[in-house]
């Protein structure tokens, strides 16, 4: 990379970086200033959650192959039955069993 590229790139993360600072603190300026959240908000703002949580553990699902695919599956059932300790556990101990058995 030449000069030019790597001062393209430090002007692209400082665009990013101001981008989420000026929207997460344009998200706390408005919430701090309202009396009372109205309903719609607050059930978007309790969907955030599940949102990201599907942001992330979709793509490792689709693409991660079919031990990952297979660890979350595991993971899944065992999280509605015990703790989220157990869950991990589980999960762990079927990627890392389908990955040394070498199946």
């Amino acid at each position: 990379m030449d000069s030019t590229q790597h001062l393209h790139l430090i002007y692209i993360i400082l665009a990013a970086a101001v981008a989420t600072f000026l929207t997460r603190i344009g998200g706390y300026v408005m919430i701090t200033r309202m009396k009372r959240i109205p309903p719609r908000m607050e059930a978007a703002l309790n969907a955030v959650p599940a949102a990201v949580l599907s942001t992330l553990v979709a793509p490792a699902f689709v693409y991660g192959g079919w031990d990952v695919a297979a660890s979350m599956i595991v993971a899944f059932f065992v999280g509605l039955r015990f703790s989220s300790l157990w869950m991990l556990l589980a999960g762990w101990l079927v990627v890392m069993a389908i990955r040394n058995i070498g199946m």
